[in-house]
């Protein structure tokens, strides 16, 4: 037997079995890795009680430092803040706006957006942005609302700012998932606070989707709507347990919770280990809400979904109007995201407006990005994803701060050694922002005005059957659930108990550890070519597939009773939902003084075409000559940033900056030709200094690459204005120096 050939516990026996030897190899493999398999199992379920009995558990990959405690807040919270320690040899830069990452409180623990090197936070800190992260504990404050998260969330934000006088901007905000819409709320009520707005796998518009797909959205009103929740809760002593929220998410993919996840780890049993042992951590990581917290995530949000129709108030009154954000809004969805489709992470820009001018009269600037492929995790924890989206985010927030109002997609290149003027890209890809209109959404798919009445009636239901249900049932049931029941029942949930019962508290654990010690000891593992291997990955493939179809049929059944069921004239008409309406349902509604501050705007700009001066003619010209290209890239602002380090006395500062953009953008969507008959008495007499500046309106120009077709038609029409004459312009020593 050669030194490479597998031994196993049979020693030279292997060599005399014959035509029965590979299956013998395979039995013995299949043994050691089962018991190492439910060893890895021992070992997880040591890991989730470690994880629980600690003071502050999280996944994050980074040192915290205490900065805040929303315990010990007027209102307190079972939120914090942090400062995230940058790692050695990672230098931060002070002037630079810090990055703020909430994670989401959806049934797991904190720290997905830090899990690993390669995540938001790791982009973030190696772009030179100071970073924070904002967490929570596993167990809510008693009282403790949505509201209160929303007032502790805003101390955060303001202690950010307080700590950052220098920094070049508001901070920057992620919000993961179920953090998003809390962000979005926020920043609709505190505009002030805010700089940049990430909302990552964010459903905001939760009615959206697709016939065929996303049927989580069904879900609501195939179980009567929200009593059950409330039922949840009073099961659990006022509290619901995180760990619902999660078997939801699992329920989505049965072939991945009941067999690919583990069959993962067992078929890569001696390499996939640490990876598998160190996700579980964070998705075992189960936590707790108040019953008032999780009664309004499903009344207002999953159920009602009254987000985006601008219904949702305050304790104080207030109303929630996303229309108020002043800061960019960055929307990353994927297609191959089943929890947050890109129908649900995008169509509330059409609950809010008209059109892309209905956008930009309200001084938004709202940029998304669609994945191909990549799942709802995936978003937060793919290394491949923070490397390449989270990266180029980080690396240019202030491009996309600095953005013209409007609707536009961003898009990424991969940078080679033909992309033009690369010594202005900071990172492998070139991110590109591209001009989109409201037909671009609608391209999605979504609802039609049926399956709006559908929604509408399920979530008519769902207020019924909660107002029976507190009426008839809920005091007997809180009645009758003590303390120890209700913990009871969070300890003997089926998630939970998967991970305690192969614990070592369990008495035969012993053996397990044991038998493992055993099999790494005299580990075999088979050849690739055995072809019971083979036969292992059919039969795994088809066990696939099957549940695959299992959930298919699912689905689509789920899916047709919703649609039959709300569809029904009768049942619309008799919750008070017009069979035959045709008008939106939720549609938010117009503010007559946000026309009479925008007329009173328009008027304003219209006075002061002609104010300003070589500055504000370069930006305007500039600005005209890039409408033609449908959009803008990180080249262009990298090289405004050398134009301004190569003026000292003449920088202005980023919020400057922005407004300066801003204005003269609005000036050229008014009157495009007033703008520019408004250039020649900006610019200075001296024929230097107006060459001057049309070089630096060209070599912003030139930074995406070869100025042609209708721009190249614009900069002529500029080269007019500024009074240079085309003899000049067509030197080349000129166009080298521009």
């Amino acid at each position: 037997m050669s030194a490479t050939e597998p031994k196993f516990a049979g020693g030279d026996l292997a060599a005399s079995l014959g035509p029965f030897r590979p299956a013998m190899e395979y039995l013995a493999d299949a043994a050691q890795r089962s018991i190492l398999f439910w060893d890895v199992m021992r070992q997880r379920g040591n890991a989730y009680l470690e994880h629980l009995n600690e003071a502050v558990p999280h996944v994050l990959e980074y040192q915290p430092e205490l900065v805040v405690d929303g315990r010990k807040l007027d209102r307190p919270v079972n939120y914090a803040l942090v400062r995230i320690v940058p790692p050695a040899g990672v230098d931060i830069d002070m002037t630079r706006r810090p990055f703020v990452v909430i994670d989401p409180r959806a049934g797991h623990g904190p720290g997905i957006g830090g899990f690993k090197a390669d995540s938001e936070i790791g982009m973030a800190l190696k772009a030179g942005h100071p970073c924070y992260f904002v967490g929570f504990l596993p167990e809510p404050m008693p009282g403790q609302t949505i509201g209160d998260i929303a007032r502790a969330e805003a101390v955060f934000l303001e202690k950010v700012i307080a700590l950052h006088p220098q920094a070049d901007g508001k901070p920057c905000v992620i919000g993961n998932c179920q953090a998003g819409w809390a962000v979005m709320i926020l920043a609709a009520l505190r505009p002030e606070l805010f700089g940049p707005i990430i909302v990552a796998g964010s459903p905001l518009s939760y009615w959206a989707g697709v016939h065929g797909k996303n049927p989580m959205r069904y879900s609501g009103g195939l179980l009567g709507g929200s009593w059950l929740t409330a039922l949840t809760s009073d099961l659990g002593g006022g509290k619901f347990d995180g760990a619902w929220l999660v078997q939801n998410f699992e329920s989505m993919n049965p072939a991945n919770t009941l067999w690919t996840k583990q069959y993962n780890l067992y078929s890569k049993i001696d390499s996939e280990a640490p990876r598998y042992l160190e996700f579980e951590r964070w998705w075992g990581g189960h936590v707790n809400l108040n019953a008032e917290e999780i009664q309004f995530i499903v009344d207002e949000l999953f159920v009602g979904n009254n987000l985006a129709a601008g219904t949702i108030k305050t304790s104080d009154g207030d109303c929630v109007d996303l229309r108020n954000i002043r800061s960019p809004i960055v929307v990353f969805c994927s297609e191959g995201d089943n929890i947050t489709p890109p129908q649900q992470a995008l169509g509330w820009i059409l609950d809010l407006y008209d059109d892309v001018d209905d956008i930009r009269s309200h001084g938004q600037t709202i940029v998304y990005t669609i994945h191909e492929t990549v799942g709802h995790l995936g978003i937060f924890v793919s290394g491949g994803v923070a490397r390449k989206e989270h990266s180029e985010f980080a690396s240019n927030i202030d491009l996309i701060d600095v953005l013209p109002p409007g609707l536009y997609e961003a898009k990424f290149e991969a940078k080679s050694g033909e992309t033009a003027s690369a010594d202005l890209v900071t990172g492998d890809w070139v991110m590109r922002c591209e001009q989109r209109t409201l037909n671009d959404i609608r391209a999605l798919g979504g609802n039609d005005a049926a399956d709006e009445r559908r929604f509408a009636a399920a979530a008519r239901v769902s207020e019924i059957n909660l107002s029976l249900y507190r009426t008839f049932v809920q005091p007997w049931v809180r009645a009758m659930v003590s303390p120890a029941a209700a913990e009871a029942s969070r300890r003997l949930h089926p998630l939970r108990l998967q991970y305690e019962l192969f614990a070592d508290a369990n008495p035969f654990a012993w053996m397990i550890r044991q038998g493992a010690e055993w099999a790494r000891a005299n580990r075999t593992p088979v050849t690739a070519d055995n072809p019971f291997l083979a036969v292992q990955q059919g039969v795994s493939k088809q066990l696939v597939a099957g549940l695959d179809t299992w959930r298919d049929v699912h689905d689509r059944f789920g899916e047709l009773m919703f649609l039959s069921t709300y569809g029904s004239p009768l049942v619309q008409a008799a919750v008070g939902v017009d069979p035959a309406g045709t008008a939106p349902l939720r549609k938010a509604g117009k503010d007559p003084l946000h026309r009479e501050l925008l007329r009173a705007r328009i008027e304003e700009i219209k006075s002061r075409m002609s104010v300003g001066g070589l500055r504000e003619g370069a930006a305007r010209a500039a600005i005209y000559v890039g409408l033609a290209r449908g959009g803008a890239d990180e080249r262009g602002l990298a090289a405004v940033r050398r134009l301004r380090l190569a003026q000292p006395g003449a920088e202005l500062t980023l919020a400057q900056f922005k407004a300066m953009v801003r204005e003269q953008y609005f000036m050229l969507l008014l009157d495009a030709e007033a703008a520019l008959a408004a250039i020649p008495a900006m610019l200075p007499e001296d024929a230097e200094e107006r060459h001057n500046g049309f070089a630096a309106v060209r070599q912003v120009l030139a930074a995406r690459g070869e100025v042609g077709g209708e721009a190249a038609e614009r900069l002529e029409r500029v080269r007019k204005l500024f009074g240079i004459d085309e003899k000049q312009t067509a030197d080349p020593s000129y166009r080298q120096a521009s």
